[in-house]
C-alpha cells in the first residue's frame, strides 16, 4: 500500500519515504542551495516537482519514490543531482502479488449516520446526480443528425422545462467498417447500451443509419433493450432520410421534455454514489497532493457505502501489486493481472505506449520520468481501501467499494467505461491542467498546485496546492473534496459544467480492426 504522511509539507523537498533514495523538490531549487534536512548541496537547477538524488546512487540500483521501485539508475548518480528521464532506465522488475494478504474490511459508517445529497431517484431505485435527455448515434454516418436533434433544444427553447439539465448527443466514430461480431462489437454495444440505460438520462433516443454493421436490432438484442415511453429508435433509411429524421427526433424529445421535467431532488444516502476516478496532464506533485487527497475522500465515501472506480489499466501498472495485495479475493486480484497480462502480452506488444513505459510529454515535463512513477500517483486516487471487484470496460459496476475497471489512460475513453457502468460523477486531478467534462454526469476538476489553479480558476473546481504550501493537509483537502462532490452530486454545477464542456467527450474504446 502506497501511503503519504497527512502532516502539511514544509522546506525545500520533500521525502516520502524514510527508504527512497530520491527527494522531490517542492519549489524551484537553485545550483549550490544547501538542502539540510537531507544533508546535501543541490548539484542542478531543478525544477518544482522534480526529483532529486538523496544519497549516492550507483549504476543500476533500483530508484525509490514511496519506497516502490520505479526505474533504475542509468550511470551513477551522486546526491543533489536531479534524477529524470535522462538518468534513470526503464525495465521489468518482480513483483510479488501476494493476493489478498493485506486484505481489511472496511470499517463502515452507521446507515443512520451517513452522509447524504439531493440526489434524483428512478422508477427503478437508481439514483441521478442530473437530468438529460440524450441522442445516441449507432454510427459515425448518424453523427450528424444526433448533434442537430441536441443542438435545437436552446436554453431558450428549454426554458419551460427547468428541471431538465439538456438535451445532449452522443456521437462517436465508429459503428462500421469494423468488425461485425466479437468484442469490439460487444464493446461499442455494451458501452452504448450503459449510456441508454444510465440513471442520468431520463430517455434516450438511438439513431442509426439502415446499413451500418452495429445494426440497430443487434444493439437492442444484444444488449435487451426495448423500446418503451423513455427509449425510442429511429433508422434514418426508413424515416425519410436525415432532415426527416431530426424533425422526427425533435418531436420525439418535445414529447418526452414534460415527462422529464416532473423529478425532484430528494435526500438519499452517499451510498448511492459511484465516482469515476481520472488523473490527466499530471506532474510531480500529483502523488503529492491531489491524487492521495482524492484517495482520502475515496476511502470517506467507501466508509459512507459509496463506490470508488479506479481505471485507466497502464497507469496502475507497475504498482499493481499494491492492489491485488488488497483484493477482497485471490480471484479479484487475479482478475486484475489478467487484464494486465492483456496489455502486455496481445494488445501493446511493439508499441509506444504507456504500459510499455513512454508516458506523454506533458507528464515528462511535469517531472514524471516513466509510467512506473506516473503509476504511483494514479493509483493513489482509489485510496486505502480493499480491492471488492475487477471489470472490464463499460460492465455494469455492481459492487460497492473501491473496484477497478480495465480502460485505456486515454481521460475520455477511459471516463466513458465508466460512465457505462454506471459513474454519476467524475473526480479528476490534473497537474498540467486538462480540460475536460462528461456528459450527463459532472466531472469535478482537482489542481494539484497553486500556481496552475490560479492561471486556469475557471476550469478547476477545487485546489489541492494548500498541501505544498504548508497550509492544508491531506485529509482536510480529502473531507473538502468529499464535501465538493456531495455538493455536486446534489445540483451545484461544476467549473465544466459552467463552460459546456462535455459534448464531444463520449469516446467508446475501439479495440478492433478497421477495415
Amino acid at each position: 500500500m502506497i501511503e503519504m504522511s497527512s502532516k502539511t509539507v514544509t522546506g525545500p523537498v520533500i521525502r516520502l519515504h524514510p527508504a527512497d533514495n530520491v527527494v522531490i523538490a517542492r519549489i524551484d531549487v537553485a545550483i549550490g542551495t544547501p538542502v539540510p534536512s537531507e544533508d546535501f548541496v543541490c548539484r542542478s537547477q531543478v525544477t518544482a516537482g522534480y526529483k532529486i538524488a538523496a544519497r549516492p546512487i550507483g549504476k543500476g540500483e533500483p530508484i525509490r519514490k514511496y519506497n516502490v521501485v520505479i526505474g533504475f539508475a542509468a550511470t551513477d548518480i551522486v546526491p543533489g543531482t536531479m534524477v529524470h528521464s535522462h538518468n534513470v532506465e526503464f525495465r521489468e522488475f518482480d513483483r510479488d502479488y501476494a493476493f489478498g494478504a493485506e486484505y481489511q474490511p472496511v470499517e463502515m459508517v452507521p446507515e443512520a449516520e451517513r452522509a447524504t445529497f439531493q440526489g434524483i431517484v428512478r422508477d427503478n431505485g437508481e439514483v441521478a446526480t442530473r437530468n438529460y435527455i440524450g441522442v445516441l448515434s449507432t454510427v459515425n454516418c448518424s453523427a450528424t443528425v444526433v448533434h442537430k436533434i441536441a443542438e435545437w433544444f436552446t436554453p431558450e427553447r428549454l426554458a419551460d422545462y427547468p428541471n431538465v439539465d439538456g438535451v445532449v448527443a452522443f456521437s462517436h466514430s465508429i459503428g462500421c467498417g469494423m468488425e461485425m461480431s466479437g468484442e469490439p462489437m460487444v464493446l461499442l454495444r455494451r458501452t452504448m447500451a450503459g449510456y441508454a440505460r444510465h440513471p442520468n438520462l431520463a430517455a434516450a433516443l438511438i439513431v442509426g443509419l439502415g446499413c451500418e454493421r452495429n445494426q440497430l436490432a443487434g444493439l437492442m438484442d444484444q444488449e435487451d433493450l426495448k423500446v418503451d415511453s423513455r427509449l425510442h429508435t429511429f433508422i434514418m433509411q426508413e424515416s425519410g432520410g436525415t432532415r426527416r429524421t431530426i424533425e422526427a427526433g425533435v418531436a420525439a424529445v418535445q414529447a418526452l421534455l414534460p415527462e422529464a421535467n416532473r423529478v425532484k431532488r430528494t435526500t438519499v444516502s452517499a451510498s448511492h454514489l459511484k465516482i469515476g476516478l481520472q488523473c490527466g496532464g499530471s506532474d510531480g506533485f500529483s502523488s503529492i497532493t491531489a491524487n492521495p487527497s482524492l484517495g482520502a475522500a475515496m476511502d470517506l465515501l467507501v466508509r459512507h457505502g459509496g463506490t470508488a472506480i479506479l481505471s485507466e489499466t497502464p497507469e496502475i501498472y507497475g504498482v499493481e501489486h499494491t492492489l491485488t495485495r488488497r483484493a477482497v479475493s485471490r480471484e479479484v486480484g487475479e482478475k486484475l493481472v489478467e487484464r494486465i497480462r492483456w496489455w502486455k502480452d496481445e494488445y501493446s506488444v511493439g508499441r509506444d505506449v504507456q504500459i510499455n513505459g513512454q508516458v506523454s510529454p506533458g507528464n515528462q515535463v511535469g517531472g514524471l520520468a516513466n509510467i512506473f512513477e506516473k503509476s504511483i500517483g494514479s493509483s493513489m486516487k482509489g485510496g486505502t481501501g480493499p480491492l471488492m471487484e475487477v471489470y472490464r470496460y463499460a460492465e455494469p459496476v455492481r459492487k460497492h467499494g473501491l473496484v477497478f475497471m480495465d480502460t485505456p489512460g486515454f481521460d475520455p475513453v477511459s471516463a466513458t467505461g465508466q460512465i457505462a457502468g454506471g459513474a454519476n460523477l467524475i473526480a479528476f486531478t490534473t497537474g498540467r491542467g486538462s480540460m475536460f467534462g462528461a456528459k450527463p454526469v459532472p466531472s469535478l476538476k482537482l489542481a494539484t498546485n497553486t500556481p496552475m489553479y490560479n492561471r486556469l480558476t475557471e476550469d478547476m473546481d477545487l485546489n489541492c496546492g494548500g498541501i505544498l504550501d504548508g497550509v492544508a493537509s491531506i485529509e482536510s483537502v480529502g473531507q473538502a473534496i468529499f464535501e465538493a462532490l456531495l455538493a455536486a452530486a446534489s445540483g451545484e454545477q461544476t467549473k465544466s459544467e459552467m463552460l459546456g464542456l462535455g459534448d464531444h467527450e463520449f469516446v467508446p474504446w475501439q479495440i478492433g480492426i478497421m477495415s
